[in-house]
């Protein structure tokens, strides 16, 4: 990733755009810290000016939501964020939404593949300076002002741990939290301010081992009623909520939050017909809990860029690696800060987090999500391992005999290279995972969950986990 790597995608896009009829249309631009984010961000908007397109390039540096925010807000034609979310510090990346403010899908992704193949070298592609726009300084506020709108702005007595994580989402996650209502906020002052080098963590992502520790050490200290984590580009969000083990906190699974906010936001939306939705490779419960409600509920492939295309009537969607979307009708993608937001107000409602999971629990049965996941060197032992499983894959998973889904040869929207096992026992404890490879690091993921009847002791889902777990791990190293 470079200045004229991004010059030349930059005019790519451009040309895209022309191409559907939107030549002159707004384009909104923005960046996180990163080491050259400013400089690519600075490239992408020269070009679009150049080629005559209205820019809104916002100032300083943005967190994602309030990008994908202000473009669909504005109509934008294309909203484009220089970010590599939470990967190590030598990334960066380049992150494009087109209709309605969402991430492009195919074909426009391989079509604006195919003009970058053609697109001049970057010292032929013309830049122009971008002025300075009232749009994009009213962005911020004009967001704020929609979490007002979606929230309220009550007194709240929480007493809240937060860290950005060495990211851009500090300053406007303390903004929009106060603005709900909650002033007793503790932030972990290492992590606060904007580094690009990541400092503190050995990597900059909530979900990693480590990631949290200061932010639990700082919830410990000043007796928290809740610990909210974002990464750096706040796009997700990870709870920490008061625990009897772990040192008296633990961080809830993006499943176990995804739950809790599924059923917040069915149990208080005024939509006639709600729609609720998560992928492939996260937990079950949400569906449960819809069905429960009354509610309509759906399954997408992995990425927020099939989610918020769920259906008609989405009030919310999650994927298990903690991203989270509240409000589908103002941010079509994962925003951390209003999930912090709404993570809050429910902590503040008198019922704290980990009773409202138990609460879920007894109604449904115990849920529980891990992962387990191999780094590879060479992407051909992950096409080996896969190819493996689909010839030779499980029967038996933790005790229960499980049966074999190929998504690969499905003939619909949920077709992509991943393959599941999953079985039910006779007494109704049920097993299942997900082998896929990752679609950004060069690794195998493999996505485990177990459930039991409601009623059943929580030891027994844990005993479950942990076999699931022990067998995967034979399972995929006896496959390499």
């Amino acid at each position: 990733m470079n200045v004229a790597t991004v010059t030349r995608v930059t005019a790519a896009v451009a040309e895209y755009l022309v191409r559907h009829g939107l030549a002159g249309s707004s384009v909104v631009v923005g960046r996180d810290a990163r080491t050259g984010s400013a400089q690519f961000a600075a490239a992408t908007a020269g070009v679009l000016a150049a080629q005559g397109f209205d820019v809104v390039l916002l100032p300083g540096t943005s967190p994602t939501p309030l990008v994908a925010f202000t473009a669909r807000d504005l109509g934008a034609a294309a909203g484009i964020q220089i970010t590599a979310s939470h990967n190590p510090a030598t990334d960066n990346g380049y992150k494009v939404y087109l209709d309605g403010g969402a991430q492009l899908i195919p074909p426009a992704d391989r079509d604006i593949e195919e003009l970058l193949a053609n697109a001049p070298s970057a010292e032929r592609i013309p830049l122009a300076a971008v002025a300075a726009d009232d749009r994009a300084t009213a962005a911020a506020s004009c967001y704020l002002a929609r979490l007002a709108d979606r929230f309220g702005t009550p007194e709240r007595r929480l007493r809240i741990a937060l860290t950005p994580m060495h990211g851009v989402g500090g300053d406007l996650a303390l903004q929009a939290l106060r603005q709900a209502g909650f002033d007793d906020i503790h932030t972990v002052t290492e992590q606060f301010d904007p580094d690009p080098r990541f400092p503190t963590v050995a990597f900059p992502n909530p979900e990693e081992p480590g990631a949290t520790d200061l932010l639990l050490e700082l919830a410990r200290h000043v007796d928290a009623d809740i610990a909210l984590a974002l990464d750096p580009d706040a796009d997700r969000c990870a709870v920490g909520v008061p625990s009897t083990t772990d040192n008296g906190w633990r961080m809830l699974t993006g499943d176990e939050t995804g739950a809790l906010l599924g059923h917040h936001v069915l149990t208080t939306t005024d939509h006639p017909d709600p729609l609720v939705a998560n992928t492939i490779v996260s937990g079950s419960l949400l569906g449960k809990i819809a069905a429960r409600a009354g509610a309509r509920y759906a399954q997408t492939l992995t990425g927020f860029k099939w989610l918020v295309r769920a259906g008609e009537g989405l009030v919310y969607a999650y994927e298990e690696a903690i991203g989270h979307c509240v409000d589908p009708d103002a941010v079509r993608d994962k925003d951390g800060i209003s999930a912090a937001v709404a993570l809050a107000i429910m902590a503040d409602s008198g019922i704290a987090l980990g009773t409202a999971l138990d609460d879920l629990f007894a109604v449904h049965g115990v849920h529980l999500t891990a992962q387990h996941a191999i780094r590879v060197d060479d992407l051909q032992e992950i096409a080996s391992i896969m190819a493996r499983l689909r010839d030779r894959g499980p029967t038996m998973l933790a005790g229960i005999a499980v049966a074999a889904t190929d998504f690969a040869a499905r003939d619909d929207r949920l077709r992509t290279d991943a393959i599941a096992f999953a079985g039910t026992d006779a007494a109704g404890s049920a097993v299942r995972m997900i082998a896929r490879p990752s679609g950004t690091e060069p690794k195998l993921k493999c996505y485990l969950e177990v459930a039991t009847p409601p009623g059943e002791a929580a030891s027994t889902a844990d005993l479950l986990l942990k076999a699931l777990l022990a067998d995967v791990r034979a399972l995929v190293t006896s496959s390499q």
